[in-house]
């Protein structure tokens, strides 16, 4: 019988790894920069118009930009913990399904117990 499981995905990082996480941190916050400074423009403009009310119009993008701000400290504080992450630390990456095929006789904890991918610069490493 086959049945699917979640297997873990880990990285380990590298100074490859650790410098492409970076820049991906980087590359979303200023993206999500480019958001906010959007949105703010969008509300000056919609204020000048005068065909919406006021309040609701500020609240709403507020709200967005708040949400954007909160992932924006997010990603600060992930640039932070990279920095003190030593080289060959694993992180977890992401989860993907598989197909295990398990047969009479098999121990269940054996068929249970998570199993991991180790990736390391992009290349499968290891499997636990």
């Amino acid at each position: 019988m086959k049945i699917l499981q979640s297997v873990v995905v880990k990285q380990v990082l590298t100074e490859n790894s650790k410098s492409e996480l970076l820049d991906k941190y980087r590359s979303n916050k200023q993206q999500l920069q480019k958001e906010c400074d959007q949105l703010r423009f969008e509300m000056k403009k919609l204020e000048k118009t005068k065909k919406f009310q006021q309040i609701s119009l500020n609240k709403h993008y507020e709200k967005e930009i708040q949400m954007r701000q909160e992932k924006i400290k997010l990603l600060d504080f992930q640039i932070e913990q990279l920095h003190m992450l030593p080289l060959g630390s694993e992180l977890k990456e992401k989860e993907v399904k598989a197909i295990i095929e398990i047969e009479e006789g098999d121990r269940w904890e054996d068929v249970q117990s998570g199993r991991t991918i180790i990736i390391q610069d992009g290349i499968v490493k290891e499997i636990r």
